[in-house]
């Protein structure tokens, strides 16, 4: 029989201490309260893939998904993880995650919509937030880490479960926490009205799910994380062909520009952030096999400069562009790589030519910017970097870029100014709060003074609980160095803890 450490249980006892009894309903506000404290235990413990044309096209495929449902009462948000594992999930308040691994596995829109559409489902129904207000014995904080531990499993980034209170407690409460076959059923037959309504076809959830199922060997260490965390993936299957069988919903006809943009993501992402040495081998026999195919030149272009070889990585780019004149991401990465080559003039000329055809792309304007920097064109650097933050405004190194821009140009109030808020975005208090106030002392437009002194007290407020936080776990851990000969109860006892 397991046994819950020492360490957890003292944990548990004292947050239960500190923490006022509570009926655990559930509100909206309360859920998104929960789920900024899911967030960071998510964030703490994984690694964000923030590329913008495979971020931006992840969260347009949700939102359409979104756009055709009833209103919901939270903002949808979708991300992907860098990691191999299969998995994907969703946070109370609709954050929902998707691993690399899955989505590298992925054929088509249609596979990604499936699984994206099961898990605005779940959030739809408020499966998790119902779970933890009937788990009334821990606080929300608390409760936040062991689903999102159970939710990143076991292995890889997921090693988060021992670090977020999961561990042997999180065992005891997983039965609590983790979806039922039940939840999974609802989900499954929401999530495809949902998909039936955004134009997808159910073919892409049951295509996916087989994906995830060919993962499962013959080791329990080997099966996905999906696979624990959303049960009864057999009987889902054989639902959703049923569904197929007996349904006349006519077949998904993918448009062409949803087949370029789910081809152009999936390269980015393969190329990018997968196994460097699978990523070589697979582009190498897919430019071998298909070599009039421009996404081969590109994705393989990818991986070279990925690898160091800029100089063959330019020739394939070029290769690419005389097979498809007018693309702006083979123009955008043409002049990234020029740029990274240190051939200024030549990524300048690339890079506009991709902002002629897609003005508004962030990464365009970011290495315009960069590139204008470089050629000491520092008056239209800055206004490339106001433009893409005033149209981007989380681009956060464009912040910093603009920062270093004005203080070369001798305007040193705006210079702190968007340094600071730079190191707030980063969570670098110390170095905000400097940039901050010394912009504070000269700066005289009214709005950014304005905007300095919000950010000045919402500064103090995080640095505040980051302090208080400090010391309770400070008090924790003397407190649990002084417990000796106490009694370990065993799993199933959990509950019997007051």
């Amino acid at each position: 029989m397991k046994f819950i450490t020492r360490k957890y249980i003292f944990i548990v006892l004292i947050i239960c201490m500190l923490i006022p009894g509570q009926a655990f309903s559930i509100t909206v506000k309360q859920e998104e309260e929960l789920s900024r404290e899911f967030m960071k235990y998510v964030l703490e413990h994984t690694e964000l893939i923030e590329d913008p044309l495979i971020v931006n096209y992840v969260n347009n495929v949700g939102k359409r998904i979104i756009s055709a449902i009833p209103p919901q009462p939270f903002t949808y948000h979708f991300y992907i993880i860098k990691d191999d594992v299969y998995n994907a999930f969703a946070s109370p308040a609709g954050h929902i995650f998707i691993n690399s691994g899955l989505f590298e596995a992925m054929d088509n829109e249609e596979e990604l919509a499936g699984i994206l559409g099961h898990e605005i489902a779940h959030v739809a129904c408020r499966h998790i937030s119902q779970k933890i207000e009937r788990s009334k014995k821990i606080g929300l904080a608390t409760l936040a880490g062991i689903a999102a531990g159970i939710f990143l499993g076991t292995g890889g980034a997921a090693t988060a479960a021992s670090a977020v209170a999961v561990g042997s407690m999180a065992a005891g409460q997983s039965i609590a926490l983790a979806y039922s076959r039940e939840d999974e059923m609802q989900a499954d037959q929401l999530g495809l009205e949902y998909l039936t309504k955004a134009k997808y076809s159910s073919m892409g959830l049951l295509s996916a799910l087989k994906k995830i199922r060919s993962r499962q060997w013959f080791s329990s260490d080997q099966v996905p994380t999906y696979l624990t965390t959303h049960p009864a993936i057999e009987n889902r299957i054989a639902y959703i062909s049923s569904r197929l069988e007996n349904n006349t919903e006519p077949k998904s006809q993918a448009s062409s520009k949803a087949c370029y943009d789910f081809e152009i993501a999936h390269t980015r992402l393969v190329a990018m952030y997968g196994d460097e040495s699978v990523a070589l081998r697979k582009f190498q026999i897919y430019i071998e096999k298909h070599p009039e195919s421009y996404v081969a030149h590109y994705g393989y272009a990818l991986i070279l400069a990925r690898t160091g070889n800029r100089k063959e990585a330019l020739a394939h780019l070029k290769t690419a562009l005389e097979k498809s004149a007018f693309d702006p991401n083979v123009l955008k990465d043409l002049g990234r790589i020029y740029f990274l080559d240190g051939q200024y003039p030549e990524a300048l000329n690339s890079l506009k030519g991709a902002a002629s055809i897609a003005p508004d792309d962030p990464e365009t304007l970011f290495f315009i910017g960069r590139t204008q920097i470089e050629l000491g064109r520092l008056e239209e650097a800055i206004s490339t970097f106001e433009k893409l933050i005033a149209k981007n405004p989380d681009y956060t190194m464009a912040l910093y870029f603009l920062g270093n821009v004005y203080g070369k140009l001798g305007k040193l109030e705006d210079a702190h100014y968007f340094l600071g808020i730079y190191y707030k975005d980063k969570q670098n208090y110390k170095n905000a709060m400097f940039h901050l106030n010394r912009a504070l002392k000269t700066i005289t437009d009214p709005d950014k003074r304005s905007k300095i002194e919000e950010l000045l007290k919402e500064i103090g407020k995080k640095s505040m609980e980051k302090r208080e936080e400090e010391a309770k776990n400070q008090l924790l851990s003397k407190c649990e160095n002084r417990i000796v000969n106490v009694p370990l109860p065993c799993v199933a006892d959990l509950n019997a803890v007051e």
